[in-house]
């Protein structure tokens, strides 16, 4: 961790955002999440965050299809912060089978569902070719089943991710205790 990035705590917060982390500690069971300490530092990405992330989870994708691009973005994105926290959601509250969560931690094929498979490789092409993915991986997105609003939220689920995976890599964020169970 980068001593130059504080991870607040609601008693070291700027007074604005004390209400504010104090809320995300009580749905959080007590605690609050380090990511959130460090976005404290800027309340204009922590705003950010928040309200993509509220808007994300009213998106055309399915929670283990929204999960799945999180996943997939952090594994990508080097950002075992968000690793964790996306696998104790995923394991907790949406209930993803395990064989499906450990392929998408290891970055690996999910041999048991082809459309969510699909759905992973066109998050990967969306985040390495910026967007640019080219009517091959369109094609196979749409014969999967998935529609244009879809690929839409993806490119939408890529964005949140990279404010978390990005904010977590500048300082390297650490795993809170309570997520370090679902650490790789």
């Amino acid at each position: 961790m980068s001593a130059k990035f504080p991870i607040h705590t609601i008693e070291s917060a700027p007074e604005n955002l004390k209400e504010n982390l104090t809320a995300v500690k009580k749905n959080n069971g007590g605690y609050i999440p380090n990511l959130i300490g460090l976005l404290a530092n800027s309340p204009t990405a922590l705003e950010t965050y928040q309200t993509v992330g509220a808007i994300n989870r009213r998106t055309s994708l399915t929670a283990t299809e929204r999960e799945a691009v999180q996943i997939t973005a952090a594994v990508a994105n080097g950002c075992a912060f968000c690793v964790a926290g996306h696998t104790a959601v995923s394991i907790k509250q949406v209930k993803i089978p395990q064989d499906v969560l450990e392929a998408l931690r290891k970055g690996t094929p999910i041999d048991s569902d082809p459309k969510l498979n699909t759905l992973v490789k066109f998050t990967l092409a969306v985040i390495h070719n910026k967007g640019k993915v080219g009517d091959q991986a369109l094609d196979d997105f749409f014969a999967a089943g998935y529609s244009r609003e879809n690929a839409l939220d993806v490119v939408l689920g890529v964005s949140l991710a990279t404010l978390c995976n990005y904010a977590n890599n500048l300082i390297n964020t650490p795993i809170n205790p309570e997520l370090q169970p679902y650490a790789l």
